[in-house]
């Protein structure tokens, strides 16, 4: 860092506020280039994710899934840990959710059936994450390369167990039967109408508050607890703190667990709401984009919250963009996400040296002014 440290408001409100109109205006020079006008593709892109039918509940489907890989990246960053593994964990975490309902959705009910599949795909995404951690944490290795390597075996290990014994007897598909009624989570439509509140259908469904609850766990770990202190101190300062007699072992292990028990979580959403049986490739790059959520989040819950909501918008509204501009396809909005990340998360303090000088020069005025 080359310039001074900037104040809160400006770290965390104005940089990616700059990043994400510097993004837009780059995206803009795009569309433009193609022959759209870039305010009407700005305006249906708005629309789809929240003002057209549905909409909206599209949207915060997406989000639900960026919050779940959002948190997961932000607590390893608070220990100095790049998990880049999300998107594994998530996929196992779906492996196990799926293997919890399979087992149990011919006898449980609903009440029990949901919270056990729940519970089954964090341990299972935490599960996932443990080597990676215990051998980051006793051996040295790096992070980053075992994860990315979990990754790998992740997605193997999936084609090979769905297009094997958990593929459903009859099908070509590499697919499970579908789970029973009873393990879908409640769609926020149905929860809705019981109390006389009519909406859109939807795939949003009650994992969003699954999400949520996720986000305060994180924050109040993070900062209201001895764990929480010993994580945020690894990570400023890992000689520092084992110098402190601080475990570092065990805080490098379990700060993965949790990581990737987060990540694990998004089966709930991504499994038991839709499409309600493990298939291939239902984590869709969530993984992977978290990173971008928790970086243009600042690591932190609130953060990580709003910044999944926009990149959940973007999702729905890049949708709506493909089915209204024949010239602007599908990879044309992947590259408006592309360029939302790519300043959001390797560019993210392109403009603090700018913002510095400015906020010092209107701090040096007023002084003399004075």
């Amino acid at each position: 860092m080359n310039h001074p440290p900037l104040p809160a408001w400006a770290d965390l409100g104005l940089l990616p506020l700059l990043n994400i109109l510097a993004a837009f205006v780059v995206s803009g020079l795009i569309i433009a280039a193609i022959g759209e006008n870039p305010l009407n593709a700005l305006v249906v892109m708005m629309k789809g994710a929240f003002v057209y039918k549905g909409g909206l509940g599209y949207t915060l489907y997406y989000t639900t899934n960026f919050i779940f890989t959002g948190l997961a990246v932000a607590v390893a960053f608070h220990a100095a840990m790049f998990n880049i593994g999300g998107e594994g964990q998530a996929y196992i975490g779906g492996l196990g959710a799926g293997l919890a309902v399979l087992v149990a959705d011919q006898f449980l009910p609903g009440i029990l059936l949901i919270p056990f599949a729940v519970i089954f795909s964090a341990l299972f995404g935490a599960a996932w994450a443990f080597i990676p951690g215990w051998l980051q944490a006793t051996r040295g290795s790096h992070i980053v390369i075992t994860t990315i390597m979990f990754n790998f075996i992740a997605a193997s290990l999936m084609v090979s167990l769905l297009a094997g014994p958990l593929m459903r007897s009859g099908q070509g598909a590499p697919e499970t039967r579908p789970f029973a009624e009873a393990a879908k989570m409640p769609y926020v439509h149905d929860m809705l109408a019981a109390v006389g509140i009519e909406t859109a259908r939807s795939p949003l469904n009650a994992s969003l508050l699954i999400a949520l609850g996720a986000a305060v766990l994180v924050w109040f770990v993070v900062w209201r607890t001895r764990f929480g202190y010993a994580l945020r101190a690894m990570g400023a300062s890992p000689g520092a703190a084992e110098y402190a007699g601080m475990n570092t072992v065990r805080i490098t292990v379990l700060t993965l667990l949790l990581s990737g028990g987060l990540a694990g979580l998004m089966a709930s959403n991504a499994v038991l709401g839709e499409p309600h049986k493990l298939v291939l490739n239902f984590t869709g790059g969530y993984g992977f984009t978290g990173i971008a959520v928790a970086l243009m989040g600042r690591n932190h819950p609130v953060g990580v919250v709003l910044a999944a909501l926009l990149f959940g918008a973007l999702t729905q509204g890049g949708t709506e963009l493909d089915f209204e501009f024949q010239t602007i396809t599908r990879e044309t909005v992947q590259v408006v996400q592309g360029l939302i990340i790519l300043f959001s998360g390797a560019l993210a303090y392109l403009f603090a040296p700018a913002v510095a000088r400015a906020l010092a020069l209107i701090a040096a005025r007023r002084g003399a002014a004075a």
